[in-house]
């Protein structure tokens, strides 16, 4: 199943880096977007890819910073140097020459115009969209303190702070060098899919030659050899070959996947140790890689309710701060008269209270967390889907393809006294050898497992309707259900027919191995329960959450399922168009409901649930009607959406915290109220305070990434 999103899916050219350039519309106007401290949604009007609006790399914007900021930290040395109260407080003095004086003014003026006019630039857009925020804070703190120092350059030389708004523009560029840093590492997980993509790719001639093309020239259809160790180039089914395939960069499975003819493969896994000719089934666009990075890249984009509420904060701090330095600059002249003093208050009140912290508090962590999903297997489609997850309360599992297999396997097997287990499958596995039956692949599949070595059999033949029939030994050996008891005629010993009841009971099917007209064994077979369905039932009660299964099954199948499970809550015997109706009658008791399924019969339930979650196949990957999809079907990626679901929230609440309550505790005292105690900030010093709040937010994301899942 295909997406039919119409976003751009990025390309390696999308993540060229970009020109620096001196002109402020070249650091792209739009950047508070990008540093997501105000109008997330002022970059829709930008035009180009959709893709790259929403997903724009800052490799660009990092380089900006960081060459800016070391010209700028140079430039301030002898700004700082020729101070006289940096003199007057370290106890140095430099040497005096003609125009000395000029030095902090010729070195600033350069500094203010190469390191300053970046946030300038940035600021711009606030004011057209009108909605003011952290760069238009920081270019008004530059702004004043330049002006009036360039000023008193005439007037009072010894009042004017250059040295601070050096200072300050370089620690402005450092603390936007480390954001676009952390930035760019978070949202790394488009860059790391696109790099998947093998760029060439060995396409097969009718007279068996190979031609290499470029991956983007190849066309469903196409049969192309696939060598050991190299990446597959297309979506497609192996027509000739076996190998292990690594597929843990896209379904998040660690284990190499067996990959015979007739085996679906993925674009971007790596071949093994064999090769493998494949039909391409799907390219570019179409292919799951394509699909799954469109999935991440809307996810990034999408705001989550903590987000809105921060921008929100963000967008409301820019007036506090406005009203807090106005208040600031009246009470010091009042009681100080106008000085340098009083705009170095206003100008430390603006330098603190910008909302640095507070904008890259959220978006930072939906990055990191979009992308440990990802690499998880786990592919969210909308952040709020994701945050909210932690407030569920049931999650209910469609049975069939989901706790199940949705194949028929032997679950259980009773011998005669004569007879070991193994020795009776092994043998019904060598009669069964040549028959397409269901019931024949069970059994087959069922020695496999155990690596049981098969005899010989002969004169292997079909009785229609009844079983089949073979020699072994000079024995006739026969496997088959009732009915084949019926035309031998014979009848189960009291344990088989207790064996069979019990089978019954639970919905299951039993054949029969008759050896030398005796029944040896008795095999019950069923939907084969998928191994991790019983631990990702039993963590999820320990996470409080119950746990429901929706079927269309027989009651008595889906409480045989649901017993050996644990499961909570049982709708069995429940039409496809009905199973909605059975999610709204829980949602109906209050609950938060969250619904998994395949995708497909589960549509409407899916679209009706708080949460619908669509459990893929590696390559059905964009289900319309989910809000998550888990690229393999396990149901303890279930329980690791709940586990980064709450360990997000928490990264997000804590950076809240810590972003809101540095400007509760900084902002009084930028203002001054402690000066009678002797304790004032200075703007740089503010201006080191609010860096360090950005980096220590920033810091407290990244630890997201050390998320141990105990699914």
């Amino acid at each position: 199943m295909q997406a039919t999103h119409s976003h751009h899916r990025p390309t390696h050219e999308d993540h060229t880096h970009h020109t620096e350039s001196t002109e402020p519309q070249a650091q792209h106007p739009d950047h508070t977007e990008h540093t997501a401290h105000a109008n997330h949604d002022a970059h829709k009007g930008h035009t180009g890819h959709a893709g790259h609006a929403a997903h724009t790399d800052h490799t660009g914007h990092e380089t900006m910073f960081r060459n800016r900021f070391w010209v700028s930290l140079l430039l301030t040395v002898p700004v700082v140097l020729f101070s006289p109260m940096i003199q007057e407080w370290l106890g140095f003095s430099v040497p005096e020459f003609t125009g000395d004086e000029l030095i902090a003014p010729l070195f600033s003026l350069v500094i203010f115009f190469y390191g300053g006019i970046p946030f300038l630039g940035m600021a711009r857009p606030e004011i057209q969209n009108r909605q003011p925020g952290m760069m238009l804070l920081i270019s008004m703190a530059i702004t004043v303190a330049f002006a009036y120092s360039l000023a008193a350059t005439f007037f009072d030389p010894e009042s004017g702070f250059f040295w601070e708004m050096a200072t300050l523009i370089d620690i402005m560029l450092l603390g936007h060098w480390l954001e676009m840093r952390s930035i760019r590492q978070a949202s790394g997980a488009l860059r790391e899919l696109a790099n998947l993509m093998p760029d060439t790719a060995e396409r097969l001639n009718a007279d068996g030659s190979t031609t290499t093309i470029a991956t983007t020239e190849l066309k469903t259809g196409d049969l192309v050899l696939v060598r050991p160790g190299a990446g597959i180039p297309a979506d497609g089914v192996v027509e000739d070959g076996q190998s292990e395939v690594n597929e843990a960069m896209i379904t998040g499975e660690s284990r190499p996947i067996h990959k015979h003819s007739g085996e679906k493969v993925i674009t971007g896994t790596i071949n093994g140790d064999g090769s493998l000719r494949i039909r391409v089934m799907a390219t570019g666009d179409q292919t799951a890689l394509a699909g799954i990075m469109r999935l991440v890249e809307q996810a990034q984009q999408s705001k989550s309710r903590t987000q809105m509420l921060a921008d929100k904060a963000a967008g409301w701090l820019f007036y506090v701060a406005l009203s807090v330095a106005i208040l600031t600059a009246i009470a010091w002249v009042i009681a100080e008269g106008f000085n340098v003093e009083v705009l170095e208050r206003v100008v430390t009140v603006l330098v603190v209270s910008c909302p640095h912290a507070l904008g890259l508090a959220i978006p930072l962590v939906v990055a990191i967390s979009t992308s440990l999903a990802a690499g998880n297997g786990v592919l969210v489609r909308d952040r709020l889907a994701l945050e909210s997850a932690r407030e569920l309360d049931v999650i209910i599992f469609d049975k069939t393809g989901t706790l199940t297999k949705g194949e028929q396997g032997v679950v259980a097997i009773v011998t005669a006294e004569a007879w070991q287990e193994n020795d009776a499958l092994a043998l019904a596995a060598a009669v069964e050898g040549d028959s397409e039956h269901m019931t024949a692949r069970a059994v087959r599949e069922k020695a496999q497992s155990l690596n049981l070595a098969l005899p010989a059999i002969s004169e292997f033949s079909a009785l229609k309707g009844r079983g089949v029939q073979a020699q072994w030994n000079g024995q006739a050996v026969y496997v088959g259900g009732p009915r084949l008891l019926e035309l031998l005629n014979l009848s189960p010993t009291d344990k088989l027919a207790s064996f069979t009841d019990d089978a019954g009971r639970k919905g299951q099917t039993v054949i029969y191995l008759v050896v030398d007209q005796q029944i040896v064994a008795g095999f019950a077979l069923a939907d084969v329960i998928r191994p991790e369905s019983k631990a990702a039932v039993q963590r999820l009660h320990e996470l409080g959450i119950e746990v429901a299964m929706l079927t269309g099954d027989s009651r008595a199948v889906a409480q045989a399922v649901a017993d050996e499970l644990g499961i909570d809550r049982v709708f069995a015997e429940v039409l496809p168009e009905h199973k909605d109706h059975k999610v709204a009658e829980l949602q109906q008791l209050g609950k938060r409901v969250a619904m998994v399924g395949d995708g497909v019969n589960d549509a409407p339930a899916l679209t009706r649930a708080d949460i619908g979650i669509a459990i893929g196949s590696g390559t059905d990957v964009a289900v319309e009607s989910a809000d998550i999809i888990l690229a393999r079907s396990n149901p303890l990626d279930v329980v690791k959406i709940m586990e980064l679901s709450r360990a997000s929230y928490r990264k997000m609440i804590q950076n809240l915290l810590w972003a809101a309550g540095y400007n509760v505790v900084v902002l009084p005292l930028a203002a001054g109220v402690l000066a009678p105690l002797g304790i004032l900030l200075s703007p740089a010093v503010g201006a080191v305070f609010m860096s360090l709040s950005t980096v220590i937010v920033a810091l407290n994301a990244q630890l997201l990434r050390g998320l141990k899942f105990t699914a």
